[in-house]
């Protein structure tokens, strides 16, 4: 892709063929397409091999601990509620770890965008099962096979209150980029799934294995289309795996950001309030509008 502001001096140090290069294309696309500029953007990462794309975008970065980029995400949003902010971690740091947070997040429709690099594997530890492997996949942790049912993440997202939930494809940087930006767009939570092959340690889940299976669902609304406002079609589709995968977007509707009703923020961000604003029982008075 040509040269964008988003470009960092930093090179990736991903595997050879890894869908990481995918998203991050898909994500600097998505950027450039919002017209947003680089300061306006933080990006807040976990534990993992996709956890380093901050190291890979100039925008402001944190790389949080394991499981946890959804509650510093949170922190960053409600300190400048101005700012872009989207988490970015994989399947193991999402749905394992940090699934509660996740539950949590979506059910207080944090103004957050969530992309999850789904691989269905722990990539950086050497490949073993995490909560997105299939039953009977043989890893380094599981080699009789996995004896666990999978979770299916889009429809946890739904039963907690996401209001927006999609997913995408590691190698279709054009679509993801035109989910992501569906995402962003979104006032409160989005989830974007991304399904993404480990090229070093997840020999099912190839990219063949996945273009035999993907399909797009159609949200115009024209007949036998999938209709993104129905929750119980979008529940239906969420738990749709194996020989068909949906991709597009699942579920939306609108709800009020969480932000929105925070009585300390109804005259604006903090970092935008003058000083003399605060006062000198400024503290005290910044407890009692939040609380």
């Amino acid at each position: 892709m040509p040269d964008t502001p988003f470009d960092s001096k930093q090179r990736p140090v991903w595997c050879p063929g890894c869908g990481d290069y995918g998203i991050m294309a898909a994500l600097k696309q998505a950027f450039m397409s919002l017209d947003l500029k680089p300061h306006q953007v933080v990006i807040v990462s976990g534990i993992g091999c996709g956890s380093k794309l901050p190291d890979y975008v100039h925008a402001y970065g944190y790389m949080s601990i394991h499981g946890r980029p959804l509650a510093v995400a949170t922190g960053v949003k409600l300190a400048n509620p101005e700012l872009t902010v989207v988490a970015v971690d994989g399947d193991g740091d999402a749905y394992g770890i940090g699934g509660n947070h996740l539950i949590h997040t979506a059910r207080r429709n944090m103004d957050i965008t969530h992309i999850v690099q789904n691989n269905q594997v722990y990539a950086l530890t050497k490949g073993q099962f995490s909560p997105t492997t299939d039953t009977g996949a043989r890893t380094s942790t599981s080699p009789f096979g996995v004896i666990e049912a999978p979770i299916m993440p889009l429809a946890l997202a739904l039963a907690a209150g996401a209001a927006f939930v999609a997913r995408g494809v590691a190698f279709d940087p054009k679509g993801t980029a035109g989910l992501m930006t569906e995402a962003i767009r979104h006032p409160g939570y989005a989830l974007l799934d991304v399904l993404q092959p480990c090229v070093s340690f997840n020999k099912i889940n190839t990219y063949e294995w996945y273009r035999q299976r993907v399909y797009k669902v159609s949200d115009d609304q024209r007949a036998n289309s999938h209709d993104s406002g129905d929750f119980y079609a979008a529940m239906k589709l969420a738990r749709e795996w194996g020989d068909r995968i949906p991709l597009g977007v699942i579920y939306r509707r609108t709800r009020e950001p969480y932000h929105s009703a925070l009585p300390g923020l109804a005259r604006g961000p903090l970092p935008a309030r003058p000083l003399d604003d605060i006062g000198a029982d400024g503290f005290e008075r910044l407890l009692d509008e939040y609380v």
